[in-house]
């Protein structure tokens, strides 16, 4: 039997082989469109969703700006920003980026107060972390075959559970370093293809929406990778039925 690595090194290299089958992909949380884009341009019908309007010089007509929840639990009928009314058949990949302001490692200390008289947990932060853990969730529940959640390394209080694996944009040609950590359901982990030598760590902006976008050659070969996986395993249930995933 092939296995998820074996089939994700596959595709990593079958970039060009034509499939007639267009898949449906939400991008949820993602206002940047890198992902939305990536999946555009390889002819897949994909939507990013977000309450945020899309970039500036962005496509407003493949972005839904609205709470991604009532799509991630399987909704298929939406308005997109442009104002145009959608209904898709279903949702064949979804990829949630859950905001990671209060789950992320780095902002552990955060929820920390250190005063006069002692040092205490910040209740506001920490009810924050909550309710952020809950949404992640959520997203790892989403209603489709396949399933993936990107954060970057979380705090141990968060609780969530390990993620599948990482990736690195330098692993596609990016100059820079940035760990990104995937929960998946039904895909392989993704494959380096052009590694970077000596690659920098990624120079943060202090503003968290960018700081968090996906660069663009992570975005492709992520598109590449899993949406020829999908369609293979798609092929491969035709012929059998037995093996459909859920």
């Amino acid at each position: 039997m092939t296995t998820l690595q074996e089939k994700s090194s596959r595709s990593a290299h079958a970039d060009t082989r034509p499939h007639s089958r267009r898949l449906y992909v939400l991008i949820a949380c993602e206002e940047s469109q890198a992902e939305c884009k990536a999946f555009r341009d390889l002819g897949h019908i994909a939507y990013s969703c977000d309450l945020q309007p899309c970039r500036p010089y962005g496509h407003p007509e493949w972005h839904i700006q609205a709470d991604c929840i009532p799509l991630i639990k399987g909704g298929t009928k939406f308005d997109t920003q442009s104002g145009e009314h959608v209904t898709v058949p279903h949702w064949d990949l979804i990829i949630c980026h859950p905001p990671c302001t209060y789950l992320c490692k780095v902002s552990s200390v955060q929820l920390i107060r250190h005063t006069d008289e002692g040092t205490f947990i910040n209740k506001e932060r920490y009810q924050k972390m909550i309710d952020a853990a809950r949404f992640f969730r959520k997203c790892l529940r989403a209603k489709a075959p396949f399933v993936a959640v990107e954060n970057p390394i979380p705090m141990k209080r968060a609780g969530l559970p390990k993620p599948s694996f990482f990736a690195c944009p330098s692993w596609y040609g990016v100059k820079y370093t940035k760990k990104t950590l995937y929960w998946v359901k039904n895909l392989p982990p993704l494959v380096a293809t052009c590694d970077y030598p000596n690659p920098k760590e990624y120079v943060r902006s202090s503003r968290g929406k960018y700081r968090a976008r996906t660069f663009p050659e992570l975005a492709q070969a992520l598109a590449r990778q899993w949406s020829e996986f999908i369609l293979d395993e798609y092929e491969i249930q035709a012929h059998h039925p037995e093996q459909i995933v859920t």
